[in-house]
């Protein structure tokens, strides 16, 4: 097994792993949104301004992440 074989190998497991952590992190936001919603005792507009900033910083740090990973292997090239 050359190096250029084992560094395509780890890109895929580690763009494999971020992109399933981030699937888990976007449904666990989506399921806290949805239940702030309908939940009678919590305020909807305290719901979006506690937890925007988390999800826009999870996404953005995560597609960095996979951006950085494919910029990374496309530099032997």
């Amino acid at each position: 097994m050359n190096s250029t074989d084992l560094k395509s190998r780890l890109t895929f497991t580690v763009t494999v792993m971020v992109a399933l952590t981030l699937c888990i992190a976007v449904l666990g936001m989506v399921t806290a949104f949805l239940l702030g919603l309908w939940a009678k005792e919590v305020d909807n507009a305290e719901i979006f301004s506690l937890l925007s900033p988390a999800f826009q910083t999870i996404i953005g740090g995560f597609i960095g992440l996979l951006a950085g990973v494919r910029l990374s292997h496309d530099e032997d090239k």
